[in-house]
């Protein structure tokens, strides 16, 4: 890649990770490696894990999350060395330039919930390669990283049906 990015994917409406999928698809397609980390997330289930053994060696995911609910209030200790464990890989990966595209699934929920600093993220995005696209997905993402950001999509529910008690579908959701 001759000049990479910093994107970020936030907000409370559905399609934060399905746009990052969507975009690793594409680079795939044009011969990129691509490698996601998803921090809070365990569940072996998903959609996307089975793909990406399929499109191996372009497509990497890598999980760093247990298969249950992380308190905000009071992470478990798991939680948090999942998280710093994923963290380290991401920036190896960014700053050996292995990949051309690292995308940081939910890892604005992972600093809003203490589990990865604020200011271990903002390094990693100021000392970035100028090859290495970065996409930061979840939730409250921080002003800092809003700021240093080139593009900033914020998804906003209007309507989801899971407030009627649908839950997550395979293959739509998960």
């Amino acid at each position: 890649m001759e000049k990479g990015y910093i994107q970020v994917y936030t907000g409370n409406g559905k399609g934060k990770t399905t746009a990052a999928l969507g975009l690793a698809l594409r680079a795939v397609g044009h011969g990129f490696k691509v490698l996601i980390i998803q921090f809070t997330k365990g569940h072996t289930h998903h959609g996307e894990l089975r793909s990406a053994e399929k499109l191996a060696p372009h497509l990497t995911i890598l999980q760093m999350g247990r298969d249950s609910f992380v308190s905000k209030d009071h992470p478990a200790s798991q939680d948090i060395e999942l998280a710093q464990k994923g963290f380290a890989v991401a920036r190896e990966a960014v700053e050996s330039k292995s990949y051309d595209i690292v995308i940081l699934d939910e890892i604005n929920v992972a600093v809003d919930y203490g589990l990865v600093a604020l200011s271990d993220l903002l390094y990693l995005l100021d000392h970035k390669p100028d090859e290495v696209e970065i996409i930061l997905t979840g939730r409250n993402a921080k002003p800092e990283v809003l700021e240093r950001a080139h593009l900033v999509t914020e998804m906003v529910e209007i309507k989801h049906y899971y407030t009627q008690g649908v839950p997550a579908r395979k293959g739509i959701e998960r």
